[in-house]
């Protein structure tokens, strides 16, 4: 009687199992094993979103490295290859951080995707605005590469009254916000140390340069401000 029992409840089991797989295909409802292997910026409907805040974050950058490409190279050129090592080495950790998403390793729980790729979402448009509004403040300063001019003018306002190269903390929110939104503390995390790395190098050679040219007003404008976060660093 128990042998039979068993064979009945496992037999009823399996059935119930059939039935709640082929409601699920029905319905058009993913199993929980797709979410768990799919980076949520990956399936329907936020690829489409993602790829809207992308092109309209993303577009104008395009434009500055392309009319810095040239002037970067030049011999005279006080860059110190610091245009590559943005371009080329962010696009790296672009090409690692994707794929990294899809391993399950440091993946964001099925549960937060949503909130954390909300979150994404808004620290790249909130990096556009402000790498927009460094545009506006500077002008014609603002460029892909490093110049500097004897006559170059000290920039005060806006988020230069707070940091030194607030575009460049601009630009390190949207690769955060490219991490979160993959739904990867992995991606996050490679995306956000490299865009730190790459800005940071930029720092060391834009100072370098300003000091050198300009002297003692920029050395003033630097003492009272920090390079990349409000009174911490």
């Amino acid at each position: 009687m128990r042998v039979e029992r068993y064979r009945a409840s496992s037999f009823t089991s399996m059935v119930a199992t059939g039935r709640r797989r082929n409601v699920e295909v029905s319905s058009g409802v993913r199993p929980p094993f797709i979410l768990m292997t799919t980076p949520l910026l990956f399936s329907w409907p936020y690829w489409p979103i993602f790829s809207i805040v992308w092109i309209w974050a993303f577009w104008p950058e395009f434009k500055i490295v392309r009319a810095a490409r040239k002037p970067a190279t030049r011999s005279d050129s006080p860059d110190a290859g610091s245009y590559r090592v943005i371009v080329y080495g962010g696009g790296l950790a672009a090409l690692l951080g994707f794929p990294l998403a899809w391993m399950p390793i440091l993946r964001v729980p099925v549960g937060a995707r949503p909130a954390v790729f909300g979150v994404g979402l808004v620290l790249i448009i909130v990096g556009s605005l402000l790498r927009r509004h460094c545009q506006r403040v500077l002008g014609s300063s603002f460029t892909g590469d490093v110049r500097a001019d004897p006559n170059q003018r000290i920039m005060t306002t806006g988020a230069y009254a707070l940091l030194r190269h607030p575009s460049y903390s601009a630009g390190i929110l949207m690769n955060i916000g490219i991490g979160l939104a993959l739904g990867s503390w992995a991606s996050t995390a490679l995306l956000a140390l490299a865009a730190f790395a790459v800005y940071s190098y930029r720092i060391a050679v834009e100072e370098r340069a300003l000091i050198r040219v300009i002297g003692e007003p920029y050395r003033d404008f630097m003492s009272k401000r920090r390079r990349l976060i409000p009174f911490i660093y």
